[in-house]
């Protein structure tokens, strides 16, 4: 019964966050660049947990805490991108996907980028609404996943910063961020999104939403396999030659201390 509750709050969330989708579309249209939709990624699941919340009855501690957590991620994470990106050139991941969908990738991205990355928000945002949904008082197992969520932001905070700071000093033109949290791993803002992912299965898991497990895991692949950091480095090493030796002597993922070389 409980699940059943939870799988229809959850299918709930999906017509708003397809509709974001159009509006994101439409503006990205717009401005020619369809990166932009970047910025609307971590305002599909803010979004999701307000529709989860509005549809949630009983006990909202956890809802709310859910839901200012995700928010606080979201918010923090989108306007970082805006201000990063609203200006700037098309992503060179998305100009590759326009040239192989061209002609028409104007109304092709529609679905290849906007509607499939709204399903996908969808698809992991069920923690989400298992945590919301559940009339479970909070327990241990809230605080652990609160403390790794909020460690996740944090890390990815400092990283985005530390590397914001990199990019705008001139003297590092074809260069390598190897400096603070970039000296342990390759990818500390990737990192920081895991744990914030896996801090909100916690959360569902107390609340017994067990079942939202594949969430995580797929949001995982997508870092480490898809979107993430082999995207990333495919031909990084080309454009900044100092890329191998630092791989040479960093790992990929997991923060750890770096090797000598």
């Amino acid at each position: 019964m409980a699940i059943a509750l939870n799988l229809m709050v959850w299918l709930a969330a999906l017509p708003a966050m397809l509709a974001l989708a159009v509006t994101a579309w439409t503006i990205a249209t717009a401005r020619r660049n369809a990166g932009l939709v970047d910025i609307f990624w971590s305002l599909f699941f803010l979004l999701a947990a307000i529709v989860y919340f509005a549809r949630s009855e009983g006990p909202r501690s956890r809802a709310l805490l859910v839901l200012i957590l995700v928010g606080f991620w979201a918010l923090r994470l989108s306007i970082y991108l805006a201000l990063r990106n609203w200006s700037a050139p098309e992503d060179r991941r998305y100009q590759a996907i326009r040239a192989r969908n061209e002609p028409g990738f104007a109304w092709k991205s529609l679905y290849l980028v906007f509607g499939l990355q709204a399903l996908l928000a969808w698809l992991i945002s069920a923690p989400l609404a298992g945590a919301i949904a559940s009339s479970r008082p909070l327990g241990p197992l809230d605080a652990l996943g609160a403390a790794v969520i909020l460690f996740g932001i944090a890390f990815e905070s400092i990283a985005d910063a530390q590397l914001a700071r990199f990019k705008a000093d001139s003297d590092s033109t074809g260069k390598v961020m190897d400096r603070g949290l970039w000296r342990y791993t390759r990818h500390p803002n990737y990192f920081g999104e895991f744990c914030v992912w896996w801090g909100l299965y916690i959360l569902a898991l107390s609340a017994g939403a067990w079942w939202t497990l594949p969430a995580p895991i797929l949001m995982t692949v997508l870092l480490l396999k898809i979107s993430g950091v082999t995207l990333l480095e495919q031909d990084i090493v080309e454009r900044r030659p100092g890329y191998r030796d630092y791989v040479v002597r960093t790992n990929t993922f997991f923060p750890g201390p770096p090797r000598a070389t």
